[in-house]
């Protein structure tokens, strides 16, 4: 998995069947040269020519193929001996709007390279369904907890916020809430010259301006109900360039919160625990504004699960039910027209 914030490759590896039984053995990050990292914003944030486009593919699909061998060093025979590779590579366009994806990686290059079955491509069949194409990850949040009795949502903070609820009568509903760490990484990247908000250093010293943050939320987006997709360009009107370094960042964190707090707000019933996984839950402020929201809020890790690998052992484990033809996505997440099994099998 690359993600939007696009500072390296994670790879995990797990035993599922790829259903309820999942087995976790451990996960790692292979960080991108900045002259990649580049190379990828370029990509994702301005139109690069086809060229240019085609060879960072190729150098992605080769850093994948690193880490794959760095996680074999890691884990050793059980890497080794893993039969099958689940491949999201790096979106650069999602206009779900316009029934449009593109994720780049080439995965004949990483089946040659690696010699194992590779699964890819896992967005573009329910897009062409009438689907969002995201977020994919809710059945494995439903696998994961399958055990609770109440209901409960799964919050993922990435560059784009998405939330899974889960109904303790096996309802489900999840969608993109808004802006995850996304907008908050581009802020301190331009303002700070900081990879991130590292430790919530900025926004811990700011204050938000709360009508920035009611006018952001005001946005057609917001007031759309679940299931629902964001492309990079949905979140553009949210602008606190007027403001200081360090009350944009937390105006930008209290847009986040809010945005995740008025999609649950919808839910049938509240979520008697919001269960945090992705990069997003390193940050202080973002995660005490949601114990503002969530009677209880609680990091994937005190159940013993990475939340900087869990969207890597996510695609692994959905590569298991594209090969065994099981549904990714319905309607009730993605918008679908049907249940939708996905990804393209490289042999």
């Amino acid at each position: 998995m690359s993600g939007t914030s696009a500072d390296g490759v994670d790879a995990a590896l797990i035993t599922t069947d790829g259903q309820d039984f999942v087995e976790f053995h451990g996960g790692l990050t292979l960080p991108y040269s900045e002259e990649v990292r580049s190379r990828v914003l370029e990509a994702s944030q301005h139109n690069v020519r086809l060229d240019e486009l085609l060879r960072l593919e190729r150098d992605l699909t080769l850093h994948h193929a690193q880490a794959i061998f760095a996680l074999e060093e890691q884990l050793g025979e059980l890497a080794k001996s893993a039969k099958l590779v689940g491949f999201h590579g790096h979106t650069v366009r999602h206009i779900p709007g316009e029934g449009v994806t593109m994720q780049l990686g080439n995965p004949w290059l990483l089946a040659e390279k690696t010699g194992k079955q590779v699964v890819s491509d896992f967005r573009r069949r329910d897009m062409a369904r009438g689907g969002q194409g995201a977020p994919l990850a809710t059945f494995f949040h439903q696998a994961i907890f399958h055990d609770e009795t109440q209901a409960i949502a799964v919050l993922n903070l990435g560059g784009v916020a998405n939330l899974t609820w889960l109904g303790a009568d096996g309802s489900i509903v999840a969608g993109d809430t808004g802006p995850g760490c996304g907008l908050l990484d581009e802020w301190a990247q331009e303002m700070a010259g900081l990879s991130h908000d590292i430790d919530g250093q900025l926004a811990l010293r700011g204050t938000v301006h709360q009508q920035l943050v009611k006018d952001a939320l005001s946005a057609d987006y917001f007031q759309r109900p679940l299931p629902k997709s964001a492309d990079r360009f949905e979140f553009d009107h949210i602008d606190v360039s007027g403001l200081s370094v360090e009350d944009g960042a937390a105006t930008l964190c209290a847009v986040t919160v809010g945005a995740i707090a008025m999609s649950a707000q919808t839910m049938a019933e509240p979520p008697a625990i919001l269960w945090a996984t992705g990069g997003g839950v390193h940050h202080p402020v973002i995660m005490s504004m949601l114990a503002e929201h969530f009677q209880t809020v609680q990091t994937i890790d005190q159940r013993g699960l990475s939340p900087d690998t869990l969207e890597a052992e996510c695609f692994a484990w959905l590569a298991v039910r594209s090969l065994r033809n099981l549904p990714l996505t319905i309607p009730e997440t993605t918008g679908c027209s049907q249940p939708t099994t996905g990804g393209f099998v490289t042999p």
